[in-house]
């Protein structure tokens, strides 16, 4: 008998290192990696949308993994996702695609490596629209009603965080 999909979800601050922990467990499990940034900037570049394209971004994003995930694999949606609204979305998605879901928000509890992370990504002008340290510090990052996987990022490894991850999976969908 076959596993269901797995649609794993990330969330947490910019810089907190969600993309660097998505784009490893992608490589790992052979998943599809949907990032949000990269979504955006493309809908953005594209210039059919004029003001912000978060919404379609989102959208978009929600409508790709459940098609992937009706296929059988596994996929991993990296964003901020810093609303209910939007967790809720990705998990609705993940559902009606018979999928198991498993979301992680990443933080970084040292508030001076964090600010380090944003200033440098700054500086080296990665992506587009980058957040400067005031706009990460000042988000209106919403509290979670059910209690997602938590990854601290502050102290440990790329390594040490997807071990973390993939216990996490073994404990929760046990093959």
């Amino acid at each position: 008998m076959s596993h269901p999909a797995l649609l794993i979800v990330f969330a947490g601050l910019p810089g907190a290192g969600k993309s660097t922990l998505a784009r490893a467990l992608a490589l790992e499990l052979g998943a599809v990696w949907l990032r949000i940034d990269s979504i955006e900037q493309a809908i953005h570049q594209s210039g059919v949308l004029a003001g912000s394209v978060e919404d379609a971004g989102y959208r978009a994003a929600y409508a790709v993994a459940e098609d992937n995930l009706r296929l059988g694999r596994t996929v991993i949606g990296d964003c901020v996702n810093d609303w209910m609204l939007s967790r809720n979305a990705w998990r609705d998605a993940g559902l009606r695609a018979g999928a198991d879901v498993m979301e992680i928000e990443v933080l970084c509890s040292d508030v001076a490596e964090h600010r380090r992370r944003i200033e440098a990504r700054s500086m080296m002008g990665v992506g587009f629209g980058l957040p400067s340290w005031n706009a990460v510090a000042g988000r209106d990052y919403q509290p979670w009603d059910r209690d997602p996987t938590r990854i601290d990022t502050a102290e440990r490894s790329v390594v040490e965080c997807i071990a973390i991850i993939r216990k996490k999976l073994v404990e929760r969908f046990p093959s």
